[in-house]
């Protein structure tokens, strides 16, 4: 081979390299959901949603009004509205509702009978409720690591899941603190729905 040739030859590998570094352009932009995040006080919400945008611990202070956090994961940003669980805040829900995309519904799977039946009460009035009973549900049963800790399908038939929400399009999981994989999971499985609502809305 000629040296001409051979030095045709590099100069178009170094065009392709400077192409593959260079010309690529930014990566697709992912998708951003609007989520409302409810539950009892206590449940553990803010330091569920505050783990995962790898905050401190010790920062996590209950939440009395409403917080936003944008949550991070590699295929999506859950921008996630999570409203405080006091009694004197529960009725004003609704309020914050318009615009969301899904719900994410945190329950204390280890509290007393008298808090997981106002649980019971207050998710079956957001499944229930107009501006959310057609957006999918990601249920936490949190606290999974204390003794006293329901397990998911003891949770599914006190909360009589299969008839209420049947048809409608939730998952229940259970989670703590000490398990962020499965954590991750979850909402892995959330960000699904969340698209295929989307493609659903497209086809139409």
């Amino acid at each position: 081979m000629s040296d001409l040739r051979i030095s045709e030859a590099f100069l178009y590998m170094d065009y392709l390299c400077f192409r593959a570094l260079c010309c690529k352009g930014p990566p697709p932009a992912r998708p951003e959901y609007d989520l409302v995040c409810i539950g009892l006080t206590g449940s553990g919400k803010t330091s569920l949603l505050s783990k995962l945008c790898s905050e401190s611990p010790d920062s996590v202070v209950s939440t009395t009004g409403f917080s936003i956090k944008a949550v991070p994961f590699q295929n999506a940003i859950l921008n996630v509205k999570e409203l405080g669980g006091a009694d004197n805040i529960r009725k004003y829900w609704s309020r914050y509702y318009q615009g969301s995309q899904g719900v994410i519904f945190v329950l204390d799977s280890a509290s007393s009978e008298d808090d997981l039946e106002t649980a019971r009460n207050e998710l079956h009035s957001a499944l229930q409720h107009p501006q959310l009973c057609t957006l999918p549900f990601l249920i936490l049963a949190n606290h999974q690591d204390k003794p006293a800790a329901r397990s998911v399908q003891e949770v599914k038939k006190y909360f009589e899941l299969e008839p209420l929400a049947r048809g409608k399009r939730w998952i229940l999981q259970p989670c703590s603190l000490d398990d962020m994989e499965a954590l991750k999971d979850s909402f892995s499985q959330l960000i699904n729905l969340l698209e295929e609502k989307d493609h659903e809305a497209v086809r139409m």
